[in-house]
C-alpha cells in the first residue's frame, strides 16, 4: 500500500506542530479546558503575520438560547458587504476564532467579503444539537439583522474546516427544511468531517497513529459530540445519511493524505446526483489541517485563494467583485 508525500512545505507545519505538542501530556486525555489552553498556544505561531484588516470587530448577537460571540474581519470601508461565516474545525471540541485568525484575515483580503467568524459553543459540554441551532439561530438573525453592522444579509456564505465544515452543511441543510433555502448562497468545505463512519481502506491508508487525524482521534471527537447513540445516523449530525438535494452550491476542499478525504468526495457527487453544484479540488500532497500553514506552504495559499476567487465568481455574491477588485 502506497501513500502519498506530504508537501515539503506542509511537512514543516507538521513537523513544528508535532513538536510543539510533544512538550505537553496528550490533549486526548486532559480536561476539556486544559486541553484547549494547550491547543490554543501550540496553534498561537500559526496565525501570526498575514493581511491587516480595515476593521477588525467584537460582537455580541443577541439570539434565541443566549449570546454568540462573532469577530467581523471588514477588509474594506464597504457599508453593507456581502459576507462568509467562517465556522473554525476542531473536532467540535478544539480550536477558537482566535486559532483562525490568520485564515479568517486572508479570505477576507482575498475575496473582499466581510468574514464573520462565529465563537459557537464547543462539545462535550455542548452536545449535538446545540452548536448546531446557535449557528443557524446566527444566521437567520444576520439575514434578518445585518444591515444594522454593515452585512448584506442577502449574500451570506457560510464555511468551515473539519468539523466546521460538517456545522456549515448542517445549518444549510436546516434552514432549507425551514423552508429558506435562499438564505446561504454558497458553501465553502475544507475537508469537512461528514460522518462518525470511515471506510476500511481509508483507515488503513490515512488513519494511523503517525497521521496528522488519526482514527482513534476522529473517534474521540465524535463521542464527544454525540451523546445519545441514535444520532450517529442523525443527518444533521451523519451528513452522509442526508438528502443532498437543494443546497447551495459548495465547494469542497480536499487533502488528498486525509482520513475523510473520501466522505468529500462522497458528498459532492451526492449533491450532483441531486442536481446541485458540488466543485471538488483536490490538493496533491496536502494533509488534514493544512489550510492554517498558509505562512509556510503555497499549497494552502493556492487552496485560500481558490475558495476566495470562487467566491466572488458566484453571481449571488458579483457586486463583491467590482467593489472589491
Amino acid at each position: 500500500m502506497t501513500v502519498p508525500s506530504i508537501d515539503p512545505q506542509l511537512q514543516i507545519f507538521v513537523d513544528g506542530v508535532a513538536a510543539a505538542y510533544a512538550r505537553h501530556p496528550d490533549v486526548m486525555t486532559l480536561p476539556a479546558e486544559e486541553a484547549r489552553r494547550v491547543v490554543e498556544e501550540v496553534r498561537r505561531p500559526w496565525r501570526q503575520g498575514g493581511p491587516a484588516m480595515y476593521a477588525t470587530e467584537e460582537h455580541l448577537f443577541d439570539l434565541p438560547g443566549g449570546p454568540m460571540r462573532a469577530r467581523l474581519y471588514r477588509p474594506n470601508a464597504r457599508q453593507r458587504s456581502a459576507a462568509l461565516i467562517y465556522l473554525h474545525g476542531g473536532g467540535f471540541t478544539f480550536f477558537s476564532i482566535d486559532t483562525h485568525d490568520r485564515l479568517m484575515r486572508e479570505y477576507a483580503a482575498r475575496s473582499g467579503m466581510t468574514v464573520i467568524g462565529l465563537d459557537y459553543p464547543l462539545s462535550p459540554e455542548a452536545k449535538f444539537p446545540v452548536a448546531l441551532e446557535r449557528i443557524v439561530a446566527c444566521v437567520e438573525w444576520l439575514v434578518a439583522h445585518g444591515g444594522t453592522i454593515g452585512i448584506d444579509g442577502d449574500r451570506l456564505a457560510i464555511g468551515g474546516d473539519s468539523a466546521g465544515g460538517n456545522l456549515s452543511l448542517a445549518a444549510a441543510m436546516v434552514l432549507r427544511d425551514r423552508g429558506e433555502p435562499d438564505a446561504l448562497k454558497a458553501l465553502v468545505l475544507n475537508y469537512p468531517g461528514l460522518s462518525p463512519d470511515k471506510s476500511a481502506e481509508a483507515i488503513a491508508k490515512f488513519g494511523g497513529d503517525d497521521a496528522i487525524l488519526t482514527a482513534s482521534e476522529a473517534d474521540f471527537f465524535w463521542n464527544n459530540y454525540i451523546g445519545d447513540a441514535a444520532d450517529r445516523n442523525n443527518p444533521l449530525a451523519n451528513i452522509l445519511t442526508a438528502d443532498p438535494a437543494g443546497l447551495p452550491p459548495a465547494l469542497f476542499i480536499v487533502a488528498e493524505i486525509d482520513l475523510i478525504a473520501e466522505q468529500s468526495e462522497i458528498m459532492a457527487e451526492r449533491i450532483r446526483d441531486a442536481g446541485g453544484i458540488a466543485e471538488l479540488n483536490v490538493y496533491r500532497g496536502a494533509v488534514h489541517g493544512f489550510v492554517e500553514a498558509m505562512s509556510v506552504s503555497a499549497l494552502a495559499e493556492r487552496a485560500i485563494a481558490d475558495a476566495a476567487d470562487w467566491l466572488v465568481a458566484l453571481p449571488a455574491m458579483a457586486e463583491t467583485v467590482a467593489a472589491a477588485r
